[in-house]
């Protein structure tokens, strides 16, 4: 009996252990941020570490062109970008839409920095943002004319929580905004103070 309580009482441990992992929860303020290399709309090649040795890195994920909040944030990044610029920081933007559709974001946001399609999600993976969209949510979407699997480069349900992190050139974070409420993002100024303490 006591055995049969131990092995259940395991299993649920690893059931919500399974559970809590597949939650996005971001990285904390002064984590090593992940480096990467991908391609950027212009196919040229996106290093991290490379960005880095310029100044720091704004990286802001989004969930894709179809999105009104994700594109008044990229509206308002580009048309702060003269002083973004001015503490030598580059934002980059990583979405897990294709190609095509990053054109469209794009075409919607005038944005001139760089954007990725993070065609595996692995990016989005190793910044702890990436969560698989639920049934309900999926169809939601679908009922307005938005599919996932056919819009998302890897073909699947996985959106980033929108996200924002600025690495400093040790590629330390040393903000980070993430909020699964989508309707939330943080204004230009609150980043512009976040890169005068660097």
């Amino acid at each position: 009996m006591k055995r049969g309580i131990i092995w259940i009482a395991g299993l649920l441990f690893c059931v919500q252990a399974a559970i809590a992992q597949a939650q996005p929860m971001a990285l904390s303020k002064g984590s090593k941020a992940p480096d990467f290399t991908s391609v950027n709309q212009h196919h040229q090649a996106v290093s991290l570490n490379q960005l880095l040795e310029k100044g720091p890195v704004v990286l802001v994920f989004y969930r894709g062109y179809w999105c009104p909040f994700c594109n008044r944030q990229l509206k308002q990044l580009q048309d702060s970008l003269p002083l973004l610029k001015k503490h030598n920081a580059q934002v980059v933007a990583i979405s897990p839409e294709s190609v095509i559709y990053v054109n469209n974001t794009i075409d919607k946001t005038g944005a001139t920095y760089q954007i990725i399609s993070d065609a595996n999600n692995s990016i989005m993976k190793r910044y702890k943002v990436a969560y698989e969209v639920d049934a309900s949510t999926n169809n939601r979407l679908k009922n307005i004319g938005v599919d996932l699997q056919a819009v998302n480069a890897s073909n699947d349900a996985v959106l980033p929580v929108p996200a924002v992190y600025i690495i400093n050139q040790k590629g330390v974070i040393h903000y980070a905004f993430f909020d699964q409420n989508y309707r939330n993002r943080p204004s230009v100024k609150t980043l512009l103070e976040q890169l005068d303490q660097l």
